[in-house]
């Protein structure tokens, strides 16, 4: 007992943080795993769906949860606490809009992406407003570096997923893409804690001094056009792929995309102690590209183990997640790795541009996201040229990520002498 006490102590609130991700990430893959074999690849193809349009979700909401934890590290009492209320309001009736807009065109939905039912997307629409409270709740905890509140939230929405949606499985008779919506809406309640409400006030009316209002306007705008960026490159694939394709090959290339990904979830840890890092040592006029080499170093060899692990073992990596029922996709399991691996390695450096106000990357990952959809539709004769595409695009787009950081080091070399 005494030596795990000494362990933990010495265990730091980041790497508790790194250590809740991976334990949250192999929840959230276990998750679908057990869907895809439950369900099988056609009914998976439906849940896939709605675990994708919840990635959507994750980063419209991100821009609320980035844009809080930047500013939790920048500004001081009083004008955070003002900041707080504003950013729950506004993140709240932007998560009610678009849940409205949902439920109204679900019906559309249904037959634009070639559904079972569309009650799925009225249920996922009704529980959008509360995802985005969840997202500014995150802000707070990231950008005062609260880890181990942080870790809390995400497992807390993992677990009850997990455990919620494979009890109605099991004891409902409705269609699984609603019980997998019912379940999704649930882990959202969860997901609050724990909440912070120490300077929060709802009925009092707040605002912001002009200077910090635009500052902060100009942040959010320019994060929320990069996460829709990352709407594009990270999903439009699984999209495309289920309106183009019978529903037998989109539920394929949906276990395709999840084991592809998994090492763009494990670089999202980095993201999301890059930011309040980099900022804090902006603030301080402090040197901070180690830290952004370092993280990359860190995503690179994870990368390149990931894709020699599916490239020397694509069907039993395939059969141990999945089953026998989707071997027949694993031809194309280690170049999704790479397509995958590269834009993780990309998003790195654009969110570390992002935190110092760089516009130049967003635009570029801007353009190359609206490349990958328009190869995607033009070149879509089998699923293999689908993820040819999209090595194609996010080669280019790393290319370009490499040359603007190098450019900016020179530029920043020459100001500080």
């Amino acid at each position: 007992m005494i030596i795990k006490s000494t362990i933990l102590k010495n265990i730091t609130s980041e790497q508790k943080f790194m250590i809740s991700v991976i334990i949250v990430n192999g929840g959230n893959y276990l998750y679908n795993l057990i869907l895809g074999r439950i369900l099988g690849p056609e009914k998976f193809a439906d849940a896939a769906l709605l675990i994708t349009f919840l990635l959507v979700l994750s980063f419209v909401a991100m821009t609320f949860q980035l844009s809080t934890a930047k500013f939790s590290v920048v500004f001081e009492t009083g004008i955070f606490k003002s900041f707080i209320n504003i950013m729950y309001k506004s993140s709240f009736f932007t998560g009610l809009v678009l849940g409205v807009l949902i439920v109204l065109f679900s019906k559309q939905l249904q037959l634009l992406f070639n559904t079972q039912s569309s009650l799925m997307f009225t249920i996922f629409g009704v529980s959008i407003p509360l995802y985005f409270i969840v997202s500014v709740n995150r802000g707070i905890y990231q950008g005062k570096r609260k880890f181990e509140k942080l870790a809390i939230t995400y497992q807390s929405e993992m677990i009850s997923r997990l455990i919620v949606t494979l009890m109605l499985i099991y004891i409902s008779s409705l269609q699984s893409s609603i019980l997998v919506s019912m379940g999704i809406a649930v882990s959202l309640l969860f997901g609050l804690v724990p909440f912070y409400r120490k300077d929060l006030q709802v009925y009092k009316r707040f605002s912001l001094p002009k200077k910090e209002n635009k500052y902060i306007l100009r942040f959010f705008l320019l994060t929320a056009f990069y996460e829709l960026t990352q709407i594009i490159i990270n999903n439009s694939d699984i999209l495309i792929v289920k309106h183009y394709f019978d529903t037998y090959r989109a539920g394929l290339y949906a276990s395709l995309a999840l084991i592809g990904r998994v090492v763009y979830f494990v670089a999202w840890m980095f993201v999301m102690l890059l930011l309040p890092k980099v900022v804090e040592k902006q603030k301080n006029n402090q040197p901070h590209a180690n830290i952004l080499l370092k993280y990359i170093f860190y995503i690179t060899l994870l990368s390149a183990s990931i894709v020699i692990c599916c490239y020397v073992f694509p069907e039993l990596v395939i059969y141990t997640m999945f089953g026998k029922q989707y071997i027949s996709i694993s031809p194309l399991l280690w170049k999704y790795a790479i397509a995958t691996s590269i834009f993780a390695i990309s998003n790195i450096f654009a969110y570390y541009f992002l935190s110092l106000d760089q516009y130049i990357p967003v635009i570029i990952a801007a353009l190359l996201g609206i490349l990958q959809v328009v190869l995607i539709v033009i070149f879509h004769d089998s699923l293999l040229q689908v993820v040819i595409m999209q090595i194609i695009a996010m080669t280019v787009l790393l290319a370009f990520q490499l040359l603007f950081f190098v450019l900016y080091q020179k530029k920043s070399k020459k100001v500080h002498f």
